[in-house]
């Protein structure tokens, strides 16, 4: 676990994290997003947008579901899509959005906030973020 002190260390959390990522053999890099409201899954998300060299405003896909990010050439993946699954009640709707698609191309990297919500659906080898709020500045943040 590590706890990250301010929103400049999350940053560099961030860029230490997405070196870590390697593109899936079988299918989309899969990383899910866990914590309770206001525990940072947005800001995270923002944070990798932003070391994959998206300039566009990454905002919340709570009410649009996902948006989908195009990433520049010579990228270990071709699209980042983010995905808010808080307004989802099942894996089947996940589905309806063309998940076996989009869970199959190996050039997504797909970060999943609220996966609990959709739980039968994620994938065993999911990278697994919990995040956890401390305090206003303070977050602990584990990988598995």
């Amino acid at each position: 676990m590590t706890r990250v002190h301010s929103v400049a260390e999350l940053e560099i959390f961030s860029a230490t994290f997405v070196k870590t990522l390697a593109q899936s053999a079988g299918g989309a890099t899969l990383v899910t997003l866990t914590g309770d409201l206001g525990a940072g899954k947005t800001t995270f998300a923002k944070m990798i947008a932003k070391q994959l060299g998206v300039e566009e405003e990454v905002t919340s896909p709570t009410f649009v579901i996902e948006r989908i990010y195009q990433l520049t050439a010579g990228q270990t993946y071709a699209r980042l899509v983010h995905i808010d699954a808080y307004r989802l009640t099942s894996a089947q709707e996940l589905e309806v959005l063309g998940w076996k698609e989009v869970i199959a191309d190996k050039s997504n990297l797909i970060l999943l906030e609220w996966p609990e919500m959709v739980e039968s659906a994620i994938p065993e080898g999911a990278i697994r973020v919990q995040l956890e709020w401390i305090s206003e500045t303070e977050r602990d943040i584990a990988i598995s």
